[in-house]
């Protein structure tokens, strides 16, 4: 790998780093992680975004406070909203999948962005649903329209 993608990656992990700490509390904090992983992602390319999550998700593991409201730490990344942070991976593959699949149609970034997001929201749904089963039962539709409607 190249430097300046070694750059570049780093870059865009500290940019969703700060970009988590822009929140609005809620169940699943609002954040603006989404846009810089889809900035990511357009900019890098789905394999080179998805390591730069990576680097984002491994520095917050280890309890630097990169997470929404400051917070670090297994608990975060592990917790019932972890689903939605590692999601942002599975939006990265999405995005690959997709814009190697098109070629070079004009539809291929923003529909790949949209799918990405998709998955994103069911990937980040169904943690949220299965976490949450053992504090109480929550159905995915109940944990859809909490987590990720408003």
């Amino acid at each position: 790998m190249k430097t300046k993608d070694m750059t570049l990656i780093a870059v865009f992990s500290a940019l969703i780093a700060v970009s988590a700490w822009i929140t609005v509390p809620f169940t699943v904090p609002f954040t603006m992680q989404t846009f810089s992983v889809f900035l990511a992602c357009l900019t890098l390319g789905g394999s080179k975004a998805a390591l730069s999550v990576t680097v984002y998700l491994l520095a917050g593991a280890v309890g630097l406070p990169v997470f929404s409201g400051f917070r670090g730490g297994g608990v975060v990344l592990l917790g019932p909203t972890g689903g939605y942070l590692v999601g942002f991976i599975a939006l990265c593959l999405c995005f690959r999948v997709i814009d190697a699949l098109l070629h070079d149609r004009k539809i291929k970034k923003p529909l790949a962005l949209v799918l990405g997001l998709a998955v994103l929201y069911l990937f980040g749904t169904v943690w949220f649903v299965l976490l949450s089963m053992k504090a109480g039962n929550i159905g995915f539709f109940a944990a859809f329209s909490t987590c990720v409607l408003p």
